[in-house]
């Protein structure tokens, strides 16, 4: 589904975001990215989101060339991701539902399949009984699964996470991780940005390592 060949992501000021970063992703695979403060997790997300494009090297996405895509494909390709982000990004003036809705209402579908594919992605996160509730009567975990439901509603092929666990305490974060195995488990690719270590190393799923935009390790968490 994803395939760096040779992928290099140097800026304007010199700096060099990666170095001729080379990997695949099979579709309904699960996967983490870590790697210290710099060393191109953030960089490689925003290649896989056409926000930033290679400077050298092939990227595929899902047979898609994100080097050459042209700015009016990038729309029709970001339907097939979902984000999940730190801080959630919810608006606290609507409703668990409305937030859940909104890339539903932005793709124009109607009422009844909003609220049919809301009520879906609300019960994969097991929050269908809180969805008249607004964010701020939730607690931090519950507004984390909001933001996941909301990233997962359009039926995505591919899940994007950055540093979904790094405001939540162990047990949340462990928690939270089990609702991102069971959303792989009905087949879409899961790719999280994560510097939790131990968190990774206990789930026990594919690892790439970066080191200040090089990939040095490729392989199961120990």
């Amino acid at each position: 589904m994803i395939r760096f060949d040779q992928v290099g992501k140097r800026y304007a000021n010199g700096h060099v975001g990666l170095h001729e970063l080379t990997f695949r992703v099979r579709q309904g695979e699960f996967l983490f990215v870590t790697g210290h403060s710099g060393a191109g997790k953030s960089t490689l997300l925003r290649l896989l989101l056409a926000m930033e494009r290679p400077t050298s090297g092939k990227l595929l996405l899902a047979g898609q060339d994100l080097s050459t895509i042209s700015t009016a494909q990038i729309p029709f390709l970001r339907r097939q991701i979902g984000v999940v982000f730190q801080n959630h990004q919810l608006l606290f003036d609507r409703s668990v539902f409305d937030n859940v809705a909104l890339p539903l209402q932005i793709l124009g579908l109607g009422r009844e399949e909003i609220a049919r594919r809301v009520g879906t992605a609300l019960e994969r996160v097991s929050l269908h009984d809180k969805a008249e509730l607004f964010p701020a009567d939730l607690s931090t975990g519950q507004q984390q699964r909001v933001g996941i439901a909301r990233a997962v509603v359009h039926q995505p092929a591919l899940l994007l996470a950055d540093e979904p666990t790094g405001n939540l305490d162990p047990r949340l974060a462990a928690e939270i991780m089990g609702v991102f195995e069971d959303i792989n488990r009905l087949g879409t690719t899961v790719l999280i940005a994560s510097h939790d270590l131990a968190l990774i190393a206990r789930m026990r799923h594919r690892m790439l390592t970066l080191q200040r935009g090089r990939l040095i390790g490729d392989g199961e968490a120990a």
